[in-house]
């Protein structure tokens, strides 16, 4: 057994560490090794080691330090339930697996850091992602059980997922299969239906808010985003800012557009498909903002053509759903679940075909130079293509003979 299984502060520590991408998985185990050998000649904490390593500055190591007195605190403050460990921490938030000792049942809590609670935007936002997800009751969507406040401390009450992250599995190097990726991202979209109709939209769909459990359910995650689509106020105090996470975020987002609709989340999702079955994100770039930029301008790489293993079928939709104007994509999650739906049983997504064709002709009205896709227009329209264009040849020669005839004469 490793010391840093012996060794309750730095098991926390350590995985801390690695989910706030502080020091890699890598440089966690090397730190382990080293502890191991130091024990008996020169026993150190793990916190130490980790910044005589270089892996971490003092000060991340004081805050990874003080969040963890944080979550003990926590465990005696909010009454009803027994906290039984941390599950994990982002930007704003940190979540607790625990007991509630009335339905003897497993749920997990968010809580907002103290350091967060004295901001009456954060503590208003960490409220609406509760009261958002308390709208909805879906198989695919994270349940809500409660929200509020103990002990100085903001929280939530959710549904307990014993599972995994899509992140998780692409973090560990996993690209899925066309069959395993469709599967997921077809319940995904009914959970994105249903937040749409409920007048919700996400925008915040990627691999981290995607979870799987042991049954192999997949649950869309975090609402911390999302926004009424009657929230006319909300829009205008968004207006022109960016929300989202760089890597999978709409152009429309980027551009912090006022009339913000779910096809936004069908990009995310798209995004988020891409990355399933390629194995890398659609847009890589240094920072973040470059990331957005091209999001904004540069095409994307067909899916197929990294994966070549992936059918046409399977890259046209997501190209489809991550086209750079909102209009080009799938009017809603509806249209895109029939060609999901279709090309998992190994059929053409006609949606997919038809919103090419469109766009495809909208642009040529403005006189826009384009690609023609591969496999998208049937065989009738390229042979008329190819009859109009014998016809204007033979128009042109005979009007050359004619000339040529006339200064003979």
């Amino acid at each position: 057994m490793s010391i840093i299984n012996e060794t309750n502060y730095d098991t926390i520590f350590g995985k801390i560490a690695v989910e706030q991408g502080l020091c890699t998985n890598a440089e966690l185990r090397r730190a382990v090794e080293e502890l191991k050998s130091r024990h008996k000649v020169n026993p150190i904490m793990l916190r130490d080691l980790m910044i005589d390593l270089g892996y971490l500055t003092p000060t991340q190591a004081d805050r990874l330090r003080a969040g963890i007195k944080e979550s003990k605190a926590v465990a005696h403050q909010i009454p009803g339930y027994k906290v039984q460990g941390k599950l994990g921490a982002g930007a704003m938030a940190v979540v607790y697996k625990a007991q509630q000792l009335s339905l003897n049942r497993t749920v997990a809590i968010k809580v907002l850091p103290k350091r967060f609670s004295e901001n009456p935007e954060y503590v208003e936002r960490f409220y609406k992602e509760g009261q958002a997800a308390g709208k909805l009751n879906h198989n695919n969507i994270v349940q809500a059980f409660d929200v509020g406040e103990a002990g100085g401390y903001h929280y939530f009450i959710m549904e307990y997922v014993e599972g995994k992250t899509l992140y998780d599995d692409i973090a560990a190097g996993k690209i899925y299969s066309e069959q395993e990726a469709i599967n997921v991202i077809i319940q995904v979209a009914h959970a994105l239906r249903h937040a749409h109709t409920n007048g919700l939209i996400h925008r915040d769909v990627k691999p981290k808010n995607i979870m799987i459990n042991k049954d192999g359910i997949v649950k869309l995650a975090d609402m911390g985003l999302a926004r009424e689509t009657t929230d006319i106020e909300a829009a205008k105090t968004e207006k022109g800012k960016a929300y989202g996470t760089p890597y999978y975020i709409a152009p429309e987002q980027i551009r912090g557009e006022m009339d913000i609709d779910g096809r936004a989340d069908i990009y995310g999702l798209g995004a988020t498909f891409y990355h399933l079955v390629t194995g890398r994100v659609p847009f890589m770039a240094d920072d973040p903002a470059e990331v957005m930029k091209k999001h904004l301008k540069e095409q994307l790489v067909p899916p197929d053509h990294i994966n070549t293993s992936l059918s046409a079928g399977i890259s046209e939709v997501i190209e489809i759903m991550m086209a750079k104007r909102k209009k080009d994509r799938y009017n809603d999650v509806e249209e895109l679940l029939i060609d999901l739906e279709a090309v998992k049983n190994g059929q053409s997504p006609l949606r997919a075909h038809k919103r090419f064709n469109v766009s495809d002709l909208e642009r040529l009205e403005v006189g826009e130079i384009i690609e023609t896709p591969r496999n998208y227009y049937d065989e009738e329209i390229i042979s008329r293509y190819r009859m109009a264009v014998m016809a204007l040849g033979v128009v042109v020669l005979i009007g050359i003979l004619i000339i040529a005839g006339m200064i003979v004469l």
